[in-house]
């Protein structure tokens, strides 16, 4: 494909400067000697590539040492020994076992081989079997064959590395400098990978930095935006800067399908899937927890997708993801991950389980953090057929002291949802009526930051709604729930605190009859768009929840994305390929003001860069509230500028508009003009162009087309 497209641009480039490339013999064509004119060779590529470790065939092979040193008699014992315990890891070869004995004392030498059917098979074996104690005098050291050669090329003698110059790397954090304030967001369509500015004063997004086949498979920014990851076969890589996207660190994880960063940035998780030699096993998972800053893996998990497939929505091949949970906040304390009857809460610092030993809960079903405390909220379905109730519970970490527990009777599903601060906490329960064909939803609140962590019950008007979304206000105490049925369903607005009632849940409106399926809060509160996407044809309602308005009511058809920018001042909305028609993205204002709209072909992703929390605090933020007029006055006089400048602008462009019509115009009257005595011949002579100074006549011409007789019989006496 490289090559047609180099060849077409030499075709373009030849027609543009009028050569005919059929008469040229490219053979013939020699650049003079020590020159390259820029043209780099296929060699050349080559040589500039880094170099690349190749496959010796040997990376199912095993070394196990310190094996015991046994005679003739005793050598079938030990084999069979040794295979028992590596048989349980994978599948050895039927002549996959070679134990070396020594000729002279016929004893073996303390070491064995062992090939398994593939590389992942003897990975796992290295990773299970190291330190193994079969004895007290034979502890395994297992080690690759392919790390022999490794072994091998080390010199004998020890030389200092070369000391290089040290060179200040690009400041991370200089895009959030921008002297325009704008925010950056990352787009993939087709093969290319595209970083942007927001420019929404000049109504078009501004390149920073484009790049084909940057990734396999998807993008990512980290929770923060410092970093944008990309996902390949050999592993994950991270990315940053402002402007020049240098890559930071690679993360070896052959067929990685997954990552996941930690909230404060600090470590990823990759996660992978192998097919087993035979088909009547489990996929083998494979997941690993990098270091994001030295690329080093601190901790891995193998096992099966069973192992990985409790609880949890989404994923892949039965897996949820993201299997590990943060602890919230940036400290990266701890993570979590659920088992078979048990939870278990490990510590970052270690990597280790928290008290070493997981929390046993039975049946556990879901769990999630708080977004701010090391506090999970753990949900437990009913079991002995109703007679033990299901429950809802608080545990601390690291004590895994049970702050709160409620317990739920008649249990369908439950669902869980943290507000961004951590304050409270809702859980939607779908109970069975009494006579267990049907179902009707509640909530119970939690109110975490209150003494005792106080529950309030919260029931529909009509308990038989369905609930189709729910979502908190950041950093607010308000929430809103689409319920009832489609393709017109209610939305209601909650508060948890009013004027009048600090400490009750109370309704502020319902809105009815709204063709929405999808709720997104603007970051900072106060502004949501009720968004009808894919079925609903992408109808778009900006609403003002401190005035209970409607700003705006317009559409973005087969719209299947809505993402708020990190400071809520504008909305992308996008239609992916899912949809073969109008790929691409609309920008919006945050009261529902179209500003632009890009289209792109086979349309992949949209993602806003994530901005790290603001350093003002929650005080200076009131005060610049207050005071937004005086702060605003620098502002609007750029806005004015710019104003100005879009006008200039498009005057000029009518400008150039009219000059090309007159220039148009002017062109016809000169042919006009030269084509006339050619007119005054057509018109015999007569030397006007004006239609109203002739005089139209009538003609009547008759001609005779065909003359055709016929004879037709007649009898006397026939009327």
């Amino acid at each position: 494909m490289a090559d047609v497209l180099v060849m077409k641009e030499i075709e373009d480039k030849a027609a543009s400067l009028g050569i005919d490339l059929s008469t040229v013999d490219l053979d013939s064509i020699h650049l003079p000697h020590g020159e390259d004119c820029g043209i780099l060779s296929d060699d050349e590529e080559v040589f500039q590539e880094e170099n690349l470790e190749f496959d010796t065939g040997f990376g199912n092979i095993i070394v196990v040492d310190n094996t015991p040193v046994v005679t003739k008699e005793k050598f079938a014992k030990l084999e069979g020994v040794i295979r028992k315990i590596f048989n349980q890891m994978g599948v050895i070869k039927d002549d996959g076992f070679w134990m070396p004995v020594d000729p002279v004392t016929e004893k073996t030498v303390g070491y064995c081989f062992i090939e398994y059917n593939t590389p992942q098979e003897a990975e796992l074996a290295k990773e299970k079997a190291q330190g193994y104690k079969l004895d007290r005098s034979h502890i395994f050291t297992v080690s690759m064959f392919d790390d022999f050669d490794r072994f091998m090329k080390v010199p004998d003698e020890w030389a200092p590395p070369p000391k290089k110059d040290y060179a200040p790397g690009e400041n991370l954090q200089e895009w959030l400098t921008d002297a325009k304030a704008r925010d950056q967001f990352v787009i993939r369509a087709s093969s290319d990978t595209e970083v942007l500015w927001n420019d929404a004063r000049h109504l078009k997004p501004d390149p920073v930095y484009k790049r084909a086949f940057w990734t396999e498979s998807f993008v990512q920014w980290s929770p923060l935006g410092t970093y944008l990851a990309t996902v390949h076969r050999q592993g994950a890589a991270v990315w940053g800067g402002a402007t020049t996207f240098n890559r930071l660190m690679r993360y070896a994880h052959p067929q990685v399908k997954l990552i996941d960063f930690s909230p404060g940035e600090k470590y990823l998780v990759t996660y992978s899937s192998h097919e087993p030699s035979n088909p009547r096993d489990a996929n083998r998972v494979i997941i690993n927890i990098f270091d994001v800053r030295t690329g080093k893996v601190m901790r891995d998990f193998k096992g099966s997708a069973d192992d990985f497939a409790i609880g949890g929505t989404g994923g892949v091949t039965g897996v949820s993801w993201p299997v590990f949970k943060w602890s919230g906040g940036r400290e990266d304390k701890y993570f979590a991950r659920m088992g078979k009857n048990v939870l278990s809460v490990y510590e970052a610092e270690t990597f280790s389980l928290v008290d070493k030993k997981s929390l046993k809960v039975e049946n556990i079903m879901d769990f999630s953090w708080s977004p701010t405390d090391p506090i999970i909220s753990l949900f437990v379905p009913e079991t002995g057929g109703g007679n033990q109730p299901a429950r809802v519970s608080l545990v601390s970490i690291p004590s895994k002291e049970e702050l709160r527990q409620k317990n739920l009777f008649s249990v369908s599903d439950c669902k869980m949802y943290w507000q961004s601060n951590g304050d409270y906490l809702a859980v939607n329960v779908d109970r069975y009526t009494k006579t267990k064909k049907s179902t009707y939803t509640g909530f119970e609140l939690f109110r975490i930051k209150e003494r005792d962590i106080p529950i309030e019950v919260l029931e529909l008007e009509n308990k038989n709604d369905k609930i189709i979304a729910f979502a908190w206000e950041p950093k607010g105490h308000r929430f809103a729930v689409i319920h009832g049925d489609n393709p017109k369903p209610d939305i209601s607005i909650y508060s948890m605190r009013t004027a009048q009632n600090t400490g009750r849940v109370s309704k502020l409106t319902t809105l009815k009859g709204k063709q929405a399926n999808a709720l997104f809060w603007s970051p900072a509160g106060r502004f949501i768009v009720l968004a009808g996407l894919k079925g609903f044809n992408g109808l778009l309602e900006f609403y003002n929840v401190d005035e209970l308005e409607t700003m705006a009511t317009t559409d973005h058809f087969m719209a299947t994305d809505v993402e708020w920018d990190p400071t809520g001042r504008y909305v992308a909305t996008a239609v992916t390929s899912v949809h073969e028609m109008e790929n691409g993205f609309n920008i919006w204002s945050f009261n529902g003001k179209h500003l632009y709209r890009i289209l792109k072909d086979h349309f992949f992703q949209f993602l806003w860069r994530p901005r790290p929390p603001s350093f003002l605090t929650p005080e200076k933020e009131e005060e610049i509230a207050k005071n937004l007029k005086k702060y605003s006055k620098k502002y609007e006089a750029e806005d004015q500028d710019v104003s100005l400048l879009l006008s200039e602008q498009e005057r000029e462009k009518r400008r150039v508009l009219k000059e090309d019509w007159d220039k148009w115009v002017n062109e016809w009257k000169l042919m006009h003009e030269e084509e006339r005595l050619e007119r005054i011949n057509l018109r015999d002579g007569e030397a006007s162009d004006e239609e109203e100074e002739y005089e139209a006549k009538d003609i009547e011409v008759e001609e005779v087309v065909d003359v055709t007789k016929e004879i037709l019989q007649f009898e006397y006496g026939q009327e």
